[in-house]
């Protein structure tokens, strides 16, 4: 895992320089002026998502590396993909952006939080490895927090440049989330379908299961139709490249990144399939 233990915090530094990029602090007061719809994404994503992916992995006897593979992608928070998808079956854009940022900062926290913590619960330890939570969440602020608020600062000093390039800054982000899946594809090609069919499965359940939990839930309290489309899909389309650097920071092995590439490529599968359900529906 040589090429995507280097690659993978590259490609996410730059993937999150991206969404700094795009952000202006009318992001995060929107937060404010729509509390309602924000809290009903955040709770979904934030919460019951990680509560959901360890029911599953529980009900379907899934090995523990794999089950913690689960728990690193379900952990973590909606990427740029999400934001454009959502625009895409016509969501509301705006709130998808600002649960994108504001999840991604606190992830810092979040995520080594409940990676570790589903660790403990399911047995496994890394303290023979030197990794803790605290090392964890200083690498992720490094890559993570760094570039956004970089990104933001960039953007408050050349807004109508930044403005627009922002395609051909999607285009770039996508193109960094491709190389890094493709890196871990080619390094464990004669492993990868052994475990992506232990993982294939219980991601699939999640990714499923989540997207219409969220919906529902969004359809009983959000406040319009744009605002259901927009959980829907927050809740069903993970920043893997972040769960990939989470994967490799606390182990060298493979079948931790597992769930995440195969999550990975259910997701724009169904998550195209679910607009599709919501143009239809909503």
């Amino acid at each position: 895992m040589e090429i995507v233990t280097k690659i993978a915090p590259i490609a996410l530094a730059l993937i999150m320089l991206g969404l700094g990029l795009g952000l202006t602090t009318q992001d995060f007061i929107r937060v404010l002026k729509q509390p309602r719809d924000f809290l009903i994404g955040f709770v979904s994503q934030l919460i019951i998502l990680p509560i959901v992916a360890f029911i599953l992995i529980k009900l379907l006897g899934t090995s523990p590396e794999i089950a913690l593979g689960v728990m690193i992608i379900a952990a973590a928070p909606g990427g740029i993909t999400s934001n454009v998808l959502t625009k895409f079956a016509k969501g509301d854009v705006a709130l998808s952006v600002s649960l994108t940022a504001v999840i991604s900062i606190i992830s810092i926290i979040t995520v080594p939080l409940i990676v570790f913590t589903s660790a403990d619960l399911l047995g496994i330890s890394f303290a023979d490895q030197n990794i803790n939570i605290t090392g964890t969440a200083l690498k992720m602020a490094l890559v993570v927090a760094v570039p956004v608020v970089l990104g933001m600062i960039i953007r408050k000093f050349a807004d109508n440049f930044i403005s627009s390039k922002t395609s051909i800054i999607d285009k770039i982000t996508g193109i960094l989330f491709l190389i890094v899946f493709i890196a871990i594809w080619v390094e464990e090609k004669d492993n990868i379908f052994n475990y992506l069919a232990q993982a294939g499965l219980v991601v699939l359940v999640l990714n499923i299961s989540m997207m219409i939990i969220a919906y529902y839930l969004a359809k009983t309290f959000a406040s319009g139709i744009q605002q259901i489309k927009c959980v829907s899909l927050e809740c069903g389309l993970q920043n893997g490249t972040l769960a990939v650097f989470v994967a490799t920071e606390i182990s060298n092995e493979i079948v931790y990144m597992i769930p995440t590439a195969a999550y990975a490529l259910i997701m724009y599968i169904t998550g195209f399939i679910f607009i599709y359900f919501l143009r239809k529906k909503v």
